[in-house]
């Protein structure tokens, strides 16, 4: 029976997670290690000057109060009684396409396993104002779990879903996309006219490339994307050997 690794950046409490962790059980035994509170878009972060905490929240659910990373290391180092087979982090409120794989605290969970040799998945949802549904993506998500357990990726490779709300129209694998991002930032007064700022919404203006995870959820489809931490640019290495020669 397969031991699966569940977390998210949502927190322990979100009802994707349970509703993924649902859908997987038919697969084998599977734990949730998740952040006590919301820890969206803090990336890759791992929590290193201060001590971290974790609450036993019900059979087979954890709370740890720290990022969606830290969550996947005591998960593996302390709770987990065996080494999992696979690591699966969502199911996030929101997409996770493009440059935003970069800041997501969905993809860091995914990743963190995949990096410490585990096989991985990240699961997002399209954001919307209705009443969440993540049926269709968790069931997506348990179908293709089953066949990433059954055929294993190279070390190091993890998987990007994206799902659309409603009916998909099938799925599509695809490339990250690109986009050309302007950065929002507000600047406001406290009532003792002090300056406090919040990042905003940016304006995004996405590359055309039928290939992407944006095109293919714009389209209605279900978006799965190859991931790994490699952050070379290859093609550059040939113009950076003539500069530093």
């Amino acid at each position: 029976m397969a031991r699966i690794l569940v977390t998210n950046d949502d927190g322990h409490f979100s009802p994707g997670i349970h509703a993924l962790a649902d859908a997987l059980r038919p697969l084998g035994d599977v734990v949730i290690v998740a952040p006590q509170s919301e820890a969206s878009a803090v990336g890759h972060a791992l929590t290193l000057r201060r001590p971290l905490r974790v609450e036993h929240v019900s059979e087979g659910v954890y709370a740890v109060d720290g990022t969606p990373t830290d969550c996947v290391n005591i998960a593996i180092d302390q709770i987990l009684t065996h080494k999992p087979d696979l690591v699966v982090s969502g199911i996030n409120k929101g997409f996770n396409i493009g440059d935003d794989v970069t800041y997501s605290g969905t993809v860091a969970g995914a990743l963190e396993g995949a990096l410490l040799g585990f096989q991985a998945i990240a699961v997002s949802q399209q954001f919307t104002q209705e009443v969440w549904d993540f049926s269709a993506a968790a069931a997506y998500a348990a179908r293709l779990a089953e066949a990433v357990l059954k055929q294993p990726f190279a070390r190091r490779t993890f998987l990007n879903v994206n799902v659309p709300s409603g009916v998909s129209k099938g799925v599509r694998v695809t490339v990250q996309a690109r986009r050309n991002h302007i950065t929002k930032v507000a600047r406001r007064l406290d009532p003792r006219q002090r300056p406090y700022f919040w990042i905003e919404e940016a304006s995004d203006d996405w590359d055309l490339n039928d290939a992407s995870d944006h095109h293919a959820v714009k389209a209605g489809y279900i978006s799965v994307t190859p991931l790994h931490p490699d952050l070379t640019d290859h093609e550059a290495l040939a113009v950076v050997r003539t500069l530093v020669s």
